[in-house]
């Protein structure tokens, strides 16, 4: 081909465009695997921020709880006003003293909980081998005694057993035969 013919230069700017547009997939695809990894990314830290955002509102209800026992209090105490600094220290140690008590109150009903577990497998324990024990020294030989009475009891039949009546008159072979 010639470069002064129309062609050439169209075959040439054919060939410019498709690797052009071959560049352009190879960008996109790029761009569509980076944005899929930051989205992954995204995802994970927002399910590492679920958690963290459950405690943030559990502690905003705790808020709302507490500061309504503080209206509660500011209400029946008609003096608070004057003592605010008085007021708010008496608070942060009656919240200090809730916070301490729940703590204690958890590791209590922990403990309880782990005393009862102990409790129900040592009564578990205990029921295995009564059992075990019923077992071998009431049920097996219970059976040996239940077979030798039932021995004893056939044996005692036999012997006062009525006596076989005598036979009073014989009997010829052909009286015998059945059939």
């Amino acid at each position: 081909m010639n470069a002064n013919e129309p062609q050439f230069w169209m075959m040439i700017s054919s060939i410019v465009i498709a690797v052009c547009f071959i560049v352009m997939a190879i960008v996109l695809i790029t761009i569509a695997v980076i944005v899929r990894r930051v989205v992954n990314t995204v995802t994970r830290l927002e399910k590492r921020f679920d958690p963290l955002i459950e405690k943030v509102n559990a502690m905003s209800v705790q808020g709302k709880e507490i500061s309504m026992h503080f209206n509660e209090i500011s209400a029946n105490l008609s003096t608070a006003t004057r003592h605010l600094a008085e007021s708010t220290e008496l608070i942060k140690e009656e919240v200090a003293e809730l916070k301490m008590l729940v703590g204690e109150t958890a590791v209590t009903a922990k403990d309880k909980v782990a005393m009862v577990s102990q409790t129900i497998d040592r009564t578990h324990d205990q029921v295995v081998d009564t059992t075990e024990f019923v077992q071998r020294k009431i049920v097996e030989p219970a059976r040996e005694v239940a077979a030798i009475m039932a021995g004893v009891k056939k044996a005692l039949e036999v012997l006062f057993a009525p006596a076989p009546k005598p036979l009073d008159r014989a009997y010829l072979e052909d009286e015998l035969f059945i059939g």
